[in-house]
C-alpha cells in the first residue's frame, strides 16, 4: 500500500542543497526531545503516541454510542469551536457527498456544526431548521464556559428540552469535556449526559483521535478505525531514528522553515480538490495558533485550485515575494468522468474529448506549480493516494508531527495559545462582566478618548 511523500525539489530552486541538510542534525534532535518530553509545553504531548495507544475497547465504546443516537436522530448538531470541531468537520467534509446525497445508501444523520461563531442569524436559523426535526447535541468544551460554544449550547439545550422533555432531551445530549472538572462536567454529571474525556495533555488543536474528532466522524457514518490505522502508520514513518530523508514530517518541517529564515513569511496551502476546504481550516489554526506568537511564525493561509486561480491567482503569480506554497495532491479522485466529443467543436474542447476531468485537473495542477516557481514561489508537494480515512489519518497526524518540529525550529512552544485571550478580555469588559469594573471603566474610557475630536 502506498503512503503519503512529500516533494520539495521545488524549494531548491531557492535553498542550497548544502544548506537543507543542516536540518537532519536539527530534526533529529527536535524529534528526540519531542518523544523524551524534554521541550516546551512538554505537558501537552498527548496526542505524540494517541494512534499506537488507542484501544479497540475505546473505539467500540464510541461506535456503540453513535449508533444508538443515530437511529433516532435525523441531525446531530456538534457545539464546539476551533480544535472542538475543525479536525471532525475536515474529516466529514473530504468524505462526504458535495451535494449531501447519502453515501451507498446509508441512512446517516446530517451533520451540523455551531459554537463556532457568535451570530445572531445562524444561530436563529439552526433553531428554525431543528423546529420540525429529531436531533441530538454532541458538545465539546474542555472547561464549558468558552464563550461561543456555551452561548450556543444554551439556547439548543433549551430548544431540545422544550421539544422533547429534560429526561428525553438529556438522553440526546453527549458531553466531551474535562474527566473531573469544568462546568460542563459538573453539568453532564448533574443531568446524567453520556461523556467521553477530552485527555488534559491534548490541546484542542491537536485532539482529533479523541473523541472529540471520532464521535461525530463515526457519526456521519465513517470508519474510525481507519483514520486510527492511517495515523498509526504516520507515526512510524516519523519516530525517532527514522532517517531524516525517509521522514516526511521532519522533511516538510525543515523545507518551511528554511524558507521562512531566508524570507518568505506566509505559507499558502493549495488544492485541487473542493473537499479539502476544511481541512485546510484545520490546517490554518494547527499551524497559526502554534506558531504564531514572540513576534515569530508563517502566516497560514489557503485556497481552492483551479477555482482560485481566476481571483487570488494573479497576486500569487505577480505579487509580493514573500510566499510560499504547499500543495496537497489527492492522486486518484472517487470518480471518472470524461469529456464528451461534438460535432459543432463551439467551445474548442475536442482536444480534450474522451480524456477524464481529473487528467486536466492534474495539468492545471502541474502547470501551476511551474508557473509559480518561474514567478518566485518555492512550492512544497505533498501526494495523497487517495481521500479515504486511512490516508486523512496519515495526512493529519503528518501536519501535527511537523507543526510540533516546525515550533521547535522556531524556539517557540507550538502547544499554548497565550494571545487567544487578548480579545476575550476587551470583549468581556465592554459586556460589563462582573468581576471586571476596573476594566470595563479603562476601555470605555479609552474607547471614549477615540470618538473626541483633536483640539485645533
Amino acid at each position: 500500500m502506498k503512503n503519503l511523500d512529500i516533494n520539495i525539489s521545488n524549494v531548491f530552486p531557492f535553498i542550497s542543497k548544502d544548506r537543507f541538510e543542516e536540518y537532519d542534525e536539527l530534526t533529529s534532535y527536535h524529534i528526540h526531545q519531542l518523544h523524551q518530553r524534554k521541550g516546551k509545553g512538554a505537558n501537552f504531548l498527548g496526542w505524540l503516541d494517541l494512534p499506537s495507544n488507542i484501544t479497540g475497547e475505546s473505539l467500540r465504546e464510541i461506535e456503540e454510542v453513535a449508533s444508538e443516537l443515530n437511529k433516532k436522530i435525523d441531525v446531530m448538531v456538534v457545539v464546539g469551536i476551533g480544535g472542538s470541531y475543525l479536525g471532525a468537520k475536515a474529516v466529514i467534509d473530504a468524505l462526504s457527498n458535495t451535494f449531501g446525497m447519502a453515501i451507498n445508501g446509508r441512512p446517516f444523520p446530517k451533520m451540523v456544526f455551531a459554537g463556532q461563531n457568535i451570530s445572531e442569524d445562524y444561530l436563529g436559523e439552526l433553531v428554525d431548521f431543528l423546529d420540525d426535526k429529531s436531533y441530538a447535541i454532541t458538545v465539546i468544551s474542555k472547561s464549558g464556559t468558552t464563550t461561543e460554544p456555551a452561548i450556543a449550547f444554551r439556547i439548543l439545550r433549551n430548544h431540545l428540552e422544550k421539544k422533547f422533555g429534560k429526561e428525553e432531551a438529556g438522553k440526546r445530549i453527549v458531553a466531551i469535556t474535562s474527566a473531573d472538572r469544568g462546568a460542563l462536567r459538573d453539568l453532564a454529571d448533574d443531568r446524567g449526559y453520556k461523556s467521553f474525556v477530552i485527555p488534559d495533555d491534548v490541546g484542542g488543536r491537536y485532539s482529533l483521535l479523541t473523541p472529540v474528532g471520532m464521535l461525530p466522524i463515526v457519526q456521519a457514518g465513517f470508519d474510525i478505525r481507519k483514520l486510527v490505522d492511517g495515523a498509526r502508520k504516520m507515526e512510524e514513518m516519523t519516530r525517532p531514528g527514522t532517517p531524516f530523508w525517509e521522514n516526511p514530517s521532519a522533511i516538510y518541517a525543515a523545507a518551511r522553515n528554511a524558507l521562512y529564515r531566508q524570507s518568505p513569511k506566509t505559507e499558502i496551502l493549495a488544492n485541487y480538490n473542493p473537499k479539502l476546504r476544511y481541512l485546510a481550516e484545520w490546517w490554518k489554526q494547527l499551524y497559526g495558533e502554534s506558531e504564531g506568537k514572540e513576534k515569530k511564525g508563517i502566516f497560514p493561509a489557503s485556497v481552492t485550485f483551479t477555482t482560485d486561480l481566476h481571483s487570488m491567482g494573479q497576486y500569487i503569480q505577480e505579487g509580493e515575494r514573500n510566499l510560499f506554497e504547499t500543495v496537497i495532491s489527492v492522486l486518484h479522485p472517487q470518480r471518472e468522468v470524461c469529456i464528451p466529443r461534438e460535432e459543432n467543436d463551439d467551445d474548442q474542447l475536442n482536444f480534450l474529448a474522451g480524456k477524464r476531468i481529473d487528467e486536466v485537473n492534474k495539468k492545471a495542477e502541474l502547470g501551476t506549480m511551474l508557473a509559480h516557481v518561474d514567478g518566485g514561489v518555492p512550492n512544497i508537494l505533498i501526494n495523497l493516494p487517495e481521500l479515504n480515512e486511512y490516508y486523512l489519518g496519515q495526512l493529519m497526524y503528518f501536519f501535527e508531527k511537523a507543526c510540533a518540529i516546525s515550533g521547535y525550529l522556531m524556539n517557540v512552544n507550538p502547544f499554548d495559545q497565550p494571545g487567544v485571550e487578548a480579545y476575550k478580555n476587551n470583549m468581556f469588559a465592554l459586556l460589563r462582566k462582573p468581576g471586571m469594573e476596573e476594566e470595563t471603566e479603562m476601555i470605555y474610557k479609552r474607547l471614549k478618548k477615540k470618538t473626541e475630536k483633536p483640539d485645533m
